[in-house]
C-alpha cells in the first residue's frame, strides 16, 4: 500500500506540533522528533518549505545552525529542503556564514540532488535577491574542486533566470557559466548546461551577443552548445505560442 502524500500545511502544522511536544525530552531533540513525525512520510517540497519556515520562527536564530546539523545527518531528502529554506531565510542576516553552510552541506550530501535543492533554495534566491552580492560569491564556486559546487554556479543560473534576474545579471551569470564550457564532468556538465539553457531560453539577445565564443571557440564543448540550442528553440516555442 502506498503511503498517503502529505500536502496540507494545516497536517503538517499537526506535525510540527506533535515535534515541539517531544522536545526537550530525555531522548527526542526537536531535529530527531521532525526526522522521525515528518521527515518519515512523504510529504510535498512545497510543504516541507512551509515546515522550514515554522522551524525558523520556533528556533531561536542563535540554534538555527546547531538544529541543521543535527537535522541533515539522517541525509534523508525532506531534510535537504528545510535546511535550504532555513538558510535561504537567514541569508539577509547571514549572508556569508548561510552560503558556507549550504556549500558544506552540498559537499556532505554528495549527491546530486542535493546539490539541487540547496543550490536553488540558497545560492539561487541569493542571486535573485543579492545580485551584486552573490556574483563574485559565484565565482568562488566556479573555481572550488569539489565537482557539485561547480554544479551549483547551473543550478543557481537556472532557478535565479527562471525567477526574474535582470539580464544585466544573466549576461555576468552566462559569461560564467561559458567559462566552465569545457567541463567533461557528467554531474557538472548537467548543472552547467542547465542553467545555459534556461538563459537561452529567457534571454536569447545573451547569446546573440555572445555567439562567438560560444560556437567559434575551440575549448566550449558540444554538450554546452547543444543545450544554448535547446534554451533558444524553446524560447522560439514559447514565443509562437502567444503569436500562432
Amino acid at each position: 500500500m502506498v503511503a498517503e502524500i502529505i500536502q496540507s500545511k494545516a497536517v503538517a502544522a499537526g506535525l510540527l506540533k506533535e515535534c515541539y511536544s517531544l522536545q526537550g525530552s530525555e531522548t527526542f531533540s526537536l531535529a530527531t522528533a521532525v526526522n522521525s513525525v515528518i521527515l518519515s512520510k512523504r510529504i510535498k517540497f512545497p510543504i516541507l518549505e512551509y515546515c522550514g519556515r515554522e522551524l525558523f520562527k520556533h528556533i531561536s536564530s542563535d540554534k538555527h545552525i546547531e538544529f541543521l546539523d543535527a537535522l541533515v545527518k539522517s541525509k534523508v531528502m525532506g531534510s535537504w529542503v528545510i535546511a535550504g529554506m532555513m538558510l535561504q531565510l537567514r541569508l539577509n542576516e547571514h549572508f556569508e556564514k548561510s552560503l558556507a553552510k549550504a556549500a558544506e552541506y552540498i559537499t556532505y550530501g554528495n549527491e546530486w540532488y542535493v546539490c539541487d535543492i540547496i543550490g536553488e533554495r540558497v545560492m539561487g534566491h541569493g542571486l535573485l535577491k543579492y545580485p551584486m552580492k552573490m556574483l563574485p560569491e559565484l565565482k568562488l564556486l566556479a573555481e572550488n574542486q569539489d565537482r557539485w559546487l561547480v554544479r551549483s554556479v547551473g543550478v543557481t543560473a537556472h532557478y535565479a533566470t527562471k525567477k526574474g534576474l535582470a539580464i544585466y545579471y544573466a549576461d555576468e551569470v552566462f559569461k560564467l557559466l561559458l567559462s566552465l564550457a569545457n567541463s567533461t564532468d557528467f554531474h557538472t556538465k548537467k548543472g552547467i548546461g542547465w542553467g545555459a539553457k534556461t538563459i537561452a531560453k529567457f534571454h536569447p539577445s545573451i547569446i546573440e551577443k555572445y555567439k562567438n565564443e560560444v560556437y567559434n571557440n575551440p575549448t566550449v564543448k558540444q554538450w554546452f552548445k547543444t543545450k544554448v540550442e535547446i534554451g533558444l528553440r524553446r524560447n522560439e516555442f514559447e514565443i509562437g505560442k502567444y503569436l500562432g
